[in-house]
């Protein structure tokens, strides 16, 4: 049937949603090297308009711990660096007149296992949303049975969206494996 099936779609797709986004919550836990990314959450005032950082200067990686910021307009560099300390990062920049370099400074064994407990909390998540997902779904799915849909059919749909949950649990799992090495790889 054509709605089982708009359904099936569409929670394929909430899933895969809930994925990316774990994904992107990840790569904002630092791992004590410095990645550029770290910075995508700054944002600096820009003529008294909010801009994010990577509008307004480069951002480069001069070694694994260091963070440089060269911004586009010398006067900024006073902006940005209000922008990092008031951020909640706890970093001190350090400016030289022409760039911004930030020091990332390397992680306790306490840190680490504080932030494989963060990564552990945002997987899982993610996998709530998975679950939640799948549960909306299979109601929707019994709805359309109430309302004569094939009972056969349904249940084909039920099968094929706990099929979504293992592998994008599975995906998730992968994420935070992945993330688990980087943070206690010292």
């Amino acid at each position: 049937m054509e709605e089982i099936q708009l359904y099936l779609e569409e929670a394929e797709l909430l899933m895969k949603k809930a994925v990316d986004h774990t994904a992107a919550e990840l790569v904002k836990i630092r791992a004590g090297k410095a990645m550029p990314n770290f910075l995508d959450g700054i944002v600096v005032s820009y003529y008294g308009a909010p801009t994010p950082l990577q509008q307004i200067a480069s951002v480069t990686t001069p070694d694994a711990r260091t963070l440089a910021i060269k911004p586009w307009e010398r006067n900024l560099i006073s902006e940005i660096e209000k922008a990092i300390i008031n951020s909640d990062l706890g970093l001190n920049p350090q400016n030289n007149g022409e760039m911004i370099m930030l020091t990332i400074p390397p992680l306790t064994e306490e840190r680490r296992k504080n932030l494989v407990k963060q990564v552990k909390n945002e997987c899982e998540n993610g996998k709530i949303s998975i679950r939640t997902v799948r549960k909306d779904t299979n109601e929707g799915l019994r709805k359309l049975q109430k309302d004569g849909a094939p009972e056969d059919e349904v249940k084909r749909g039920e099968d094929i969206v706990q099929k979504y949950t293992d592998k994008y649990s599975s995906k998730i799992d992968d994420h935070f494996a992945k993330k688990e090495e980087e943070i206690m790889k010292v």
